[in-house]
């Protein structure tokens, strides 16, 4: 439940920020944050580095487009493939965000060392490699009984 905590705490206050500050949800930005450092990426990449749903990315890839952040190109390669990139306009909202995010992560590992915090993020780094938060045996549908 600490985990659960630390997470739900944290979106709770991040999301208030993002609907408030720029009229978007949190998988905005965090879709935002995707084509900014990997432009040239698919919509489905950003399902890899940020476990969402795909309607949810959809949406927020069309509120992106909307908003003049991003671009949207069909690939040389594969003309069904629709690549995404940002705009000068979505790196400086992008670079904007950043800069709160980063106070806001200073606020949470405040109460760290130093020390604790390398181990924090290494110990976390080890639980996304691991493999097990994408899946689940034990919330399995197939294991109710």
């Amino acid at each position: 439940m600490v985990v659960s905590y630390i997470v739900l705490s944290n979106n709770q206050i991040s999301n208030r920020f993002f609907e408030k500050t720029y009229r978007m949800p949190v998988h905005a930005w965090s879709a935002l944050y995707a084509v900014v450092r990997f432009p040239g990426l698919l919509a489905k990449d950003i399902q890899l580095l940020f476990p969402r749903p795909q309607n949810s990315v959809s949406r927020a890839v069309s509120l992106l487009r909307e908003r003049g952040w991003i671009t949207v190109e069909t690939s040389d390669e594969d003309t069904r493939a629709k690549q995404l990139f940002p705009t000068e306009q979505g790196r400086r909202v992008l670079e904007e965000i950043e800069g709160r995010v980063l106070k806001r992560q200073e606020e949470i590992f405040g109460a760290l060392t130093h020390q604790e915090r390398d181990l924090f993020l290494q110990l976390c780094r080890k639980l996304i490699l691991g493999g097990g938060l994408a899946d689940s045996a034990a919330l399995s549908a197939d294991g109710v009984q």
